[in-house]
Parts: structure tokens; C-alpha cells; sequence
């Protein structure tokens, strides 16, 4: 069945990295009161953290390297996080689970990673409605490691198995947990839909013996290309190179490597995006229709980009869960 809906509704990057900066990025937002558009009181930040490596990443070349926390002046205040050396999952747990789950992936043009309205805010809005969310604080490529385009997948991979593997404890079905992902968080996720069994690290214990696949995939405003003229300059540059080859842009152009066992999708882009072209999310489209796989399209006119979940200018998180009940990620709820 074809559940395409390619929609256009009425409704950038641009916030700046002054600030303060420390060594926990969770910190700052515990304890936040948080509303979403009906006004309702969300769930507070989580404090319950996962590590995704047993003993740590392997691949470290900097020893100097560690986190930093910078947050943005706009409002409402953002955190900003760099120097990840320890990927881990911020871990929401719903009051009412029903046994659905997604990962998300926040964005910044793999320079550094907005945890608050790609991350957190997305777990406290969808954990109120009864999904597990799981927010990714991933490895960045240009911070000085080995296979470093590569690193961030590396993270993502290991976070899907991790989250199947302790399905249990999660009280989740490992056979539903989808993937959401923002501007290159969305390039990250469109990575894992289309490369989830790619060879990119050893097993390192028996939770990789999972099987990666997302059940669904979510990219949002998401750099889908590396191709020059599509892209997202400042993604493509710390991800493989402003130079890279033609190989290489063709290797991590996520619009590449769609077959028909990529999972459904719910792409969501506005026109006016500054910083990511809407071309991006329609050759995603594309290469999905003609793969046969699932995809729904929402167009916003405007919008810009980097409005999270939380903008009244472009609400979408209920058209979200519709499509995940349709697509079965969960079977009841109490959101709609």
C-alpha cells in the first residue's frame, strides 16, 4: 500500500555559539518546566543515562579531546555539545509505555550536536505520548578520530543494537524501534536507514549481534546529499572534506543507497530553508518511490531551519505519530 502524503502547509541555523560552556551537557535543563503547543506540562529532562561502549570508542587520536557545552543566546537557550568521547543514550521512559521506541539523533552540521530542541524536547514531547526515546549524543568526524567519516555511524549502529538488546528493561518491542534525526542528525539517521548493516566496526560484545534496521525512519530538515550544490557546505566539510572525491560524495549521499529494504519514511522539510536545500528531502523522496519503499512528505512554505518540535510556526509531531500508528511503530496510545 502506498502511504505516500506529499503535503504543503502554511505556516535558520541561525543562532549564534556565544556562551557559557561546561563538562555535563545535561545540567543546564534538568529541573526546566517544558510545555508543548497545547500547553500542556511535559515530562522533565531525564537524568538516566546509557553508555553505547562497554570500555569506551575505540579510535581516539586526541587525547586532549573532551566535551563542551556552549549554549546559544537565542531563545529559548539551546546546548550546544562537542567533543563527545562518550557516546550515550539520554534514556526517556514514558509513564504509560506502548512498547514502541525511537532513537533521535539531534543535528549541527556535524560540528557540534543541538541537544535541547533536537533532542531532549523531542524525547519529552514524544515520551509524553508513550514512546521509549532514546536521544543520541554522538562522536563528531572532524574531532580527531580514526575512520572518522565513519564514526558517526559507528554510534548509531551501536545505539539501535544496544536499545534491541535491552528491549526488556526498556519494557520495548526490539522489533519497533524507528529513527528520527535532525539537519545532519537527519543525514545520520537517513545513514543508519539506508546503511544499517554496513561493515563499519567489529563486534565488540554480543550486543552486536543485533540487527540494526530501523522499523521506520524520520529525517527532518535532514542533509540527505554530499553532492556539492545540494549539500550542507559546513556537513560535507567535517564530514568527508570540502575536496572529497567523487567517490567518496557518492558514498555518503544517503539518496545513493535506498533499496526496498529501506524502512518507511516521514520526511519533513520547509521551502525556505537557508541552510539545508529542500532538494535534499525531495531526492530522498525520489529515491524512496522508486525503490517502492513507504515515505511521506510534508512541505511547510516556511519555516526556515532548526524549529525542532516545539515551533508553533511548524507543528508536525502529531502528524508524526499518525504515521508511526499507521506504520504500526505502536498499536495504542494516548497522544491522538
Amino acid at each position: 500500500m502506498d502511504l505516500d502524503r506529499r503535503t504543503l502547509m502554511t505556516s535558520g541555523l541561525g543562532f549564534g555559539m556565544a556562551a557559557t560552556s561546561g563538562a555535563l551537557a545535561q545540567a543546564p535543563g534538568v529541573g526546566t518546566e517544558l510545555k508543548d503547543l497545547r500547553g500542556t506540562t511535559l515530562p522533565p529532562e531525564t537524568t538516566e543515562y546509557v553508555d553505547l561502549w562497554p570500555t569506551g570508542p575505540a579510535g581516539l587520536l586526541k587525547s586532549e579531546l573532551s566535551e563542551v557545552v556552549k549554549t546559544a543566546p537565542t531563545p529559548p537557550p539551546r546546548r550546544l555539545v562537542n567533543g563527545v568521547i562518550r557516546p550515550r543514550l539520554a534514556v526517556y521512559r514514558p509513564q504509560k509505555p506502548n512498547g514502541g521506541a525511537l532513537l533521535v539523533i539531534p543535528g549541527g552540521g556535524y560540528t557540534y550536536i543541538s541537544v535541547d530542541n533536537e533532542g531532549h524536547n523531542v524525547g519529552r514531547v514524544f515520551s509524553a505520548q508513550g514512546l521509549t526515546v532514546f536521544v543520541l549524543y554522538y562522536r563528531l568526524p572532524a574531532e580527531g578520530w580514526a575512520q572518522a567519516s565513519d564514526v558517526p555511524l559507528m554510534d548509531a549502529q551501536r545505539a539501535m543494537r544496544l536499545i534491541k538488546a535491552r528491549a526488556k528493561d526498556f519494557q520495548i518491542d526490539p522489533a519497533r524501534v524507528g529513527v528520527m534525526g535532525f539537519s545532519a542528525g537527519g543525514h545520520l539517521c537517513a545513514s543508519l536507514a539506508t546503511g544499517y548493516g554496513a561493515p563499519v566496526y567489529g563486534a565488540v560484545d554480543a550486543i552486536d549481534a543485533q540487527d540494526a534496521r530501523p522499523y521506520l525512519c524520520a529525517p527532518i530538515y535532514a542533509v540527505i546529499s554530499m553532492k556539492p550544490g545540494l549539500t550542507h557546505a559546513g556537513s560535507r566539510s567535517n564530514l568527508v572534506g570540502a575536496n572529497a572525491s567523487e567517490e567518496i560524495t557518492a558514498r555518503y549521499s544517503t539518496e545513493n543507497h535506498v533499496t526496498p529494504q529501506t524502512p518507511p519514511a516521514f520526511l519533513l522539510h520547509a521551502e525556505d530553508d537557508g541552510a539545508v536545500p529542500v532538494e535534499n528531502t525531495l531526492a530522498f523522496r525520489a529515491a524512496l518511490k522508486a525503490a517502492g519503499v513507504n515515505v511521506e512528505t510534508h512541505l511547510y512554505p516556511k519555516g526556515g531551519h532548526g524549529f525542532g518540535i516545539l515551533s508553533p510556526a511548524v507543528p508536525w509531531s502529531d502528524l508524526f505519530l499518525h504515521f508511526a500508528r499507521q506504520q504500526g511503530l505502536y498499536s495504542q496510545t494516548n497522544a491522538l
